[in-house]
């Protein structure tokens, strides 16, 4: 069985989350682009100048927009003649060329035996994003396709998020690994890993200190984290997950980059996206922090999480089939 092939639902099940979790950002991105082409039947620079501050405004970034512009220039310029119908479908091929150039979805192991035993996920990121949440979730999704999870509470900063991993690990039936708060992350780190491999685990989901309190000190502890870990497994963290809230749009920018600066992020999950229209962020990290979004959060239940495919994404954005 593909390691991640339980997120796979059926496509009209999967379409559905997506349009349904994306509709603010859907409806306030296609309200601008409707007014940045209303009346014109070619696509001129006025269109693209109109285009430009929609994407800007719905928090794609400047500079992901200005290379979508530039892309979009380069093709209108090449076709000629461009009727808006087929500039919908230009724009929609163009932002997933450009994703995908960027590695925006770069492929994962997906068998578990090529990616070793267990799988071992640290996951990062600030107070407030949905880091907790995103890990219940993920481990809901494991157990559900029968894999054998061990959730490590390395969050020993903040007791709530001893208490809220608690909670998720029993609603989800797996063992949460933890100690006193206040204790060493990297023993919590050590315990689980040990805990895991001598039970058998296919699973590991380490979750981490959600502060940037300082860089220094942040890049420590992280690294330290690491360090301990690969005395148990020694590929291990096989992945490092920054979760971002996507309903702050600029702000999840700038965490991405701390984070980045702080220790080597290998993937990203995006949340909160149903309760927003800041969407467009997604396309703009996607494409700025050259480092793949692997989940999108679209609702509170735990299969709202979904893998991120840029093509469903970008069409439901723009609201083109």
């Amino acid at each position: 069985m593909a390691f991640f092939s339980f997120f796979k639902r059926s496509k009209e099940e999967e379409q559905k989350t997506l349009d349904e979790g994306l509709d603010k950002s859907k409806q306030s991105l296609l309200s601008r682009i409707g007014h940045a082409i209303a009346g014109k039947t070619t696509i001129d620079d006025d269109v693209l100048d109109n285009l430009e501050e929609a994407l800007v405004a719905s928090d794609v970034g400047v500079e992901t927009t200005l290379q979508i512009i530039e892309r979009l220039q380069q093709r209108v310029k090449r076709d000629k003649y461009v009727g808006t119908d087929e500039f919908n479908r230009i724009m929609v091929d163009e932002i997933c060329r450009m994703l995908e150039e960027n590695a925006s979805d770069a492929s994962f192991k997906e068998d578990l035996s090529e990616a070793g035993k267990p799988y071992v996920v640290m996951v990062v990121g600030v107070n407030g994003v949905g880091k907790t949440t995103t890990i219940g979730k993920l481990a809901w999704q494991y157990k559900q396709a029968g894999k054998k999870v061990y959730l490590g509470a390395a969050d020993t900063f903040r007791a709530a998020a001893v208490e809220q991993l608690c909670i998720w690990g029993e609603r989800v039936g797996v063992p949460v690994i933890k100690q006193q708060q206040g204790s060493d992350p990297a023993s919590v780190a050590f315990d689980t890993l040990q805990s895991a491999k001598a039970n058998n685990a296919d699973v590991v989901l380490i979750d981490t200190a959600g502060r940037l309190h300082n860089k220094v000190n942040l890049m420590n502890e992280l690294t330290k984290i690491k360090q301990v870990m690969k005395k148990v497994i020694p590929d291990a963290p096989h992945e490092v997950l920054l979760v971002l809230d996507g309903s702050t749009g600029q702000n999840a920018f700038e965490q991405a980059r701390q984070f980045a600066a702080a220790t080597q992020i290998t993937s990203l999950a995006v949340t909160k996206l149903d309760g927003t229209a800041k969407g467009g962020v997604v396309i703009g990290i996607s494409n700025e922090m050259k480092i793949p979004v692997r989940y999108i959060g679209l609702g509170e239940k735990p299969e709202d999480l979904q893998l991120f495919q840029r093509e469903a994404f970008v069409r439901s954005i723009l609201g083109i089939k």
